[in-house]
């Protein structure tokens, strides 16, 4: 199967609202895809859709080959569906709601290995209530993986969780994939959907901006641009006359030099700080992060929706 998920052409409306908007996307078996857009963008109505959970006003959706509302009862013991909140019993310890969860699959995990795996060994006695935010995400994470699925959804899976437990977490859903599961993700980590992510699709305004992998879209803003972390505060006049460029601090220890990147400027850049005798946080030529091309992604078509808004307003009006 080519894809295991695959939305054509998705229309969901509340009222007027067009919360998705003729939105098309795929996203294959053994890969992770990562939704990505501000909130309101459209992430929550088009996963549930997927999870046979929400209604289409137009367009289909298909997950396995599968229509998820009408063959849901098919569908729904190869899904594995993670919500940041809800769904559990308060009092119910964590074991007793691992093990419950898996009752309800035929191809099911062990229990106790599965709690385990999301590190919560020494948990498994505690209610839901006596979690932290982030134990509470690890537990609905195993109770998503309850019945070994083909396709996972999760939404913000690392919400709340500390460091070592995000890292935890990033590996399990790797291994998911790796063992031939789809893997949907939504999250406002820009950086763990450049790190774990196969596909990247952007969304604002419920329409897709762009897709493809964090590779792909990074290079595709490349900019005639250096920016590179240091110690605050730098003599940047002193560092722009000695490499022959204009030097800005855009923000505490992140500068940018206005100039077309090369091996010798980059040698410029870092020989003026070793004999400054200052340390290089980090250094990028030309490349954007996922973060600075969703950014800018995102606030292109806010500007665009907002001008669409205002043209349809003054119609009303006149």
């Amino acid at each position: 199967m080519s894809a295991a998920v695959e939305v054509t052409q998705a229309v969901i409306r509340y009222g007027e609202l067009s919360a998705v908007d003729e939105l098309s996307f795929t996203a294959a078996p053994g890969a992770v895809t990562a939704l990505l857009g501000p909130n309101g963008a459209g992430k929550t109505s088009i996963v549930e859709a997927c999870e046979g959970y929400r209604r289409l006003d137009a367009g289909t959706v298909r997950v396995l080959g599968l229509d998820p509302i009408a063959q849901h009862d098919e569908l729904v013991g190869s899904l594995g569906v993670m919500l940041q909140q809800g769904g559990v019993y308060p009092g119910i310890r964590v074991r007793e709601m691992v093990a419950l969860f898996c009752t309800y699959y035929g191809n099911r995990n062990d229990p106790d290995e599965l709690v385990d795996t999301v590190g919560l060994g020494e948990r498994a006695r505690s209610t839901w209530r006596q979690l932290s935010g982030g134990e509470q995400q690890r537990l609905s994470l195993a109770m998503a993986l309850a019945g070994k699925p083909q396709v996972l959804f999760l939404d913000e899976p690392t919400a709340s969780v500390d460091v070592a437990g995000r890292q935890r977490v990033r590996a399990l859903i790797r291994e998911q994939a790796d063992r031939g599961c789809c893997v949907v993700l939504t999250t406002h980590e820009l950086e763990e959907a450049e790190r774990l992510a196969d596909q990247v699709v952007i969304l604002d305004h419920g329409r897709m901006v762009a897709s493809g992998t964090p590779g792909e879209l990074t290079r595709s803003m490349r900019t005639k641009e250096i920016r590179f972390g240091a110690a605050t505060g730098l003599d940047v006049a002193g560092l722009g006359a000695s490499i022959g460029a204009v030097v800005t601090e855009v923000t505490p220890g992140e500068y940018l030099v206005a100039a077309e990147p090369s091996p010798a400027l980059v040698a410029a850049i870092t020989n003026w700080l070793a004999d400054e005798n200052l340390a290089l946080a980090d250094l990028r030529a030309g490349r954007q992060r996922l973060e600075d091309v969703y950014l800018a992604l995102t606030t292109e078509t806010s500007v665009a929706a907002a001008s669409r808004l205002s043209r349809r307003q003054r119609r009303k009006a006149s």
